[in-house]
């Protein structure tokens, strides 16, 4: 994909020093409406004014190319235009309806959904964010098992909700220990720091089904589901050998617990190698989550399960704001520039490409204890030389010293010692080069 980059330029009529000034002003403005745990990137934080392909601008006029995409969200690219002209001609006609009417853009968008997601006999429900996609699959499987105890991984993360947090086990996002839910948390694919992190993949797996065993005998089994992240996001692009969520699964099917895949980072072709993180293990999951990327930054999640779980809810449910037309007709537009473009078949070889240059770098950097991930959601783990003790101070600076040099990645893991790299799937040759090379820069200059 061929884009041409805007003029850069000041954002504003005004010195550079008054871009600053805005700047400033508008930092001053953000801490004093928002809440103080909304926490903003940087020393120094960017206020982005627009973007065009896999590059992003300050209001000051600074180019950054985005290796970060939104949290995983422009998935695509930066004002992709189809993306831009689905919505333009959308707003043109309806903005917003809610479940209670029918809307061609969003039958044809969970149409579509369904038909990709695997899922036979599937049934699509739409949110406007990944955080309510988990907490509908909670319900949903909740209903389904009449059981409120769930299984989860260890160093997990899927959302902000009450009942997201309360399957959430990563300290850093759960500020209270009161939910509805009995969670329950299990050995997943967090290999640095596990156990079991010494052995050969095959036994790590048989090491983390067998105490999965264990407590289902312990605890009777009587759970409603496992919910896991194939990769896990927040907890710093955690990745488990392949073929794990297949066994964990195969026990989990012995107890009727429904397996829930959390698709909101891993959906969409992102890994390279599947289009749902789910595939590199075997399995076809009971349930699936999703969000971020769908719509390319446009406000959407949702669940896909069997209609049989699905149906389990009594009661009538709606969804004010879930699958919009508007919303629906840029994530209609996005999907189909996605399949069209190979977009996953773009990730794998621009994947690739970024690890070939990363690797030997890491090798040779002892505060770096490993790359891993796939496709184009790569991560980095920062240490104190000589062991495993995480460093998120030289995180911190990397992150830093990537800005200095225009490009934006971003932070994780339950220590933020993690730096994570997932740009927009467009992303060229040219600049998966570029951004390497500043990434490697980068870890040079912090010795």
């Amino acid at each position: 994909m061929t884009m041409t980059d805007p003029a850069v330029g000041s954002a504003a009529p005004g010195s550079a020093d008054a871009a600053r000034t805005r700047t400033e002003d508008l930092l001053a403005r953000h801490r004093a409406v928002t809440p103080r745990w909304q926490s903003l990137y940087y020393e120094q934080p960017i206020a982005l004014s627009h973007g065009e392909g896999r590059h992003v601008w300050d209001v000051e006029g600074t180019r950054y190319l985005d290796f970060f995409g939104g949290i995983l969200t422009t998935m695509t690219a930066h004002a992709l235009p189809e993306v831009t002209a689905a919505v333009q001609e959308q707003a043109g006609k309806i903005l917003h309806s809610s479940t209670l009417y029918l809307n061609e853009q969003t039958v044809e968008l969970a149409e579509h959904i369904a038909e990709l997601s695997g899922i036979p006999d599937a049934r699509v429900f739409l949110t406007p964010s990944g955080t309510e996609a988990n907490d509908a699959a909670l319900l949903m499987a909740t209903a389904y098992r009449r059981s409120n105890q769930v299984l989860a991984m260890r160093n997990s993360y899927h959302g902000r909700s009450f009942s997201t947090i309360g399957v959430t086990s990563h300290r850093s996002w759960s500020p209270t220990s009161f939910s509805g839910l009995q969670t329950t948390y299990v050995h997943g694919g967090y290999r640095l720091r596990s156990p079991f992190r010494d052995l050969p993949d095959g036994e790590y797996t048989a090491a983390c089904v067998a105490d999965l065993r264990q407590l289902l005998d312990m605890t009777g089994g009587d759970f409603a589901c496992l919910i896991a992240e194939p990769i896990q996001g927040v907890g710093g692009f955690a990745t488990p050998p392949d073929g794990f969520f297949g066994a964990m699964k195969e026990v989990c099917d012995a107890h009727g617990i429904l397996f829930v895949s959390d698709e909101v980072q891993t959906g969409w072709g992102r890994t390279g190698d599947h289009f749902w993180g789910y595939q590199a293990h075997g399995i076809v999951p009971d349930m699936l989550t999703f969000a971020k990327g769908v719509a390319n930054g446009l406000p959407l999640g949702g669940v896909v399960a069997r209609a049989e779980v699905v149906d389990a809810i009594a009661g009538n449910h709606i969804s004010t704001f879930g699958g919009s037309p508007l919303v629906s007709a840029g994530a209609n537009a996005n999907l189909r520039y996605l399949l069209e473009h190979d977009l996953q078949g773009n990730a794998r070889v621009m994947g690739e490409r970024l690890r070939a240059t990363l690797a030997p770098v890491v090798a040779d950097t002892p505060w770096i204890a490993e790359l891993r991930g796939r496709g184009l959601m790569l991560a980095l783990e920062t240490v104190h030389p000589g062991g495993i003790d995480p460093d998120p101070a030289r995180a911190a600076a990397l992150t830093e010293a990537c800005k200095d040099r225009h490009l934006l990645i971003g932070k994780g893991g339950l220590y933020g010692n993690v730096l994570r790299v997932a740009p927009p799937l467009s992303l060229t040759a040219e600049e998966a080069d570029e951004g390497a090379q500043l990434l490697v820069d980068a870890i040079r200059s912090l010795g």
